[in-house]
C-alpha cells in the first residue's frame, strides 16, 4: 500500500477529490453548473438545453474540455475506482518517471483519451449528445505504465480473484474494453476512451526507450 505519495501523484488525487465535491455542492448533476462547462461534449454544434426554471443554455465542445473533463466524475463509485487506481500506480510511476516526466505522461494519456472519445462519437454516434467524464483514460495509461515496468507483478482482474502477471492483466483488460466497444456492451462507459488512454500511453512509453525487463 503506498504512503507520502509523490507531489503531482498527490496533488492531482486532491484536486479529483475537490472538483467532486464542488460538483456535488452545486448539485451538478441537475443544474450542470460544471457540466455545462467543463465535461467533454461531443464535437460540432451547440445543443440547446432546459437547465429548469425558464432557462435555456447552448452546450457544446469546447476546446479546454479535453483537460478538465478528467477532472469530473459521474456519481461516487465512479471517482473511488479512479482513485483508488490513481493511488495504488500513481506514486510508484510518479518515482520511477520522476514528476515532469510523469505529469506529461498523466495528461498526455488523458487528452489522447478525449481526442479517441472524440472521434468515435463523431464518426459512428454523431447523434449522439451527452458528455464524458472522469479520469479513467489518464488510469488507463498509468495501467499501461505499470505493465511496461513491471510486467511480472501480479494483479487481479476483478470478478476473477487469480493474480494474474500485470502484462497479461492489461492484454486482457485491453482487449475486453475493445470487444465492449465494438459491440455497444456496457454503452455507458467510454471504452474507446479507455483504450485511447492506454494505447497513448504505452507509445510514449516506447517513444521515450522504455522497455519491458528481459525475461531470463
Amino acid at each position: 500500500m503506498p504512503t507520502n505519495l509523490p507531489p503531482v501523484t498527490r496533488n492531482l488525487l486532491i484536486a479529483n477529490i475537490l472538483v467532486f465535491a464542488l460538483q456535488y455542492f452545486l448539485r451538478d448533476q441537475d443544474t450542470l453548473a460544471l457540466t455545462r462547462w467543463f465535461a467533454l461534449w461531443p464535437y460540432g454544434h451547440d445543443v440547446a438545453v432546459d437547465l429548469g426554471g425558464g432557462d435555456v443554455a447552448g452546450i457544446g465542445f469546447r476546446i479546454w474540455q479535453v483537460v478538465t473533463y478528467g477532472f469530473m466524475h459521474g456519481n461516487i463509485m465512479h471517482i473511488l475506482l479512479n482513485m483508488y487506481a490513481l493511488y495504488m500506480f500513481g506514486g510508484l510511476i510518479e518515482r520511477v518517471m520522476g514528476a515532469k516526466r510523469f505529469t506529461i505522461y498523466y495528461f498526455t494519456c488523458l487528452v489522447a483519451a478525449a481526442v479517441a472519445q472524440l472521434v468515435v462519437v463523431y464518426l459512428f454516434e454523431s447523434e449522439r449528445m451527452y458528455p464524458t467524464v472522469g479520469a479513467s483514460g489518464a488510469v488507463f495509461g498509468l495501467l499501461g505504465a505499470f505493465a511496461m515496468l513491471f510486467p511480472r507483478e501480479k494483479l487481479i482482474l476483478i470478478p476473477i480473484p487469480i493474480g494474474l502477471p500485470a502484462w497479461l492483466f492489461v492484454t486482457l483488460y485491453g482487449a475486453a474494453e475493445l470487444i465492449f466497444g465494438v459491440t455497444g456492451t456496457l454503452s455507458g462507459i467510454a471504452h474507446f476512451a479507455h483504450l485511447g488512454g492506454l494505447v497513448a500511453g504505452l507509445c510514449l512509453l516506447w517513444a521515450w526507450g522504455v522497455r519491458p525487463p528481459s525475461y531470463r
